[in-house]
């Protein structure tokens, strides 16, 4: 999925040091910044502290990757 010129509206909330970050939501599905086209988007289990929990659903629910909050979309 190319990524270049592509805005999504989603809702966002600032930090306190004025980032501005999306709210993902646990449940939802996500995509990496640089996600390849032919991996499905990720499950979203949880974020805190600027790490999230993702996983495939093919990976069984024990297995799950902490990836940076920054590198996460919402799919649409």
């Amino acid at each position: 999925m190319a990524q270049s010129g592509l805005t999504r509206s989603t809702p966002t909330a600032r930090t306190a040091r004025g980032q501005v970050v999306t709210l993902l939501r646990p449940g939802s599905f996500v995509l990496l910044h640089d996600h390849p086209d032919d991996l499905p988007p990720f499950q979203l289990i949880q974020c805190h502290g600027g790490r999230c929990w993702v996983r495939q659903q093919a990976w069984g629910l024990g297995v799950h990757w902490e990836v940076p909050h920054r590198r996460l979309l919402p799919a649409a």
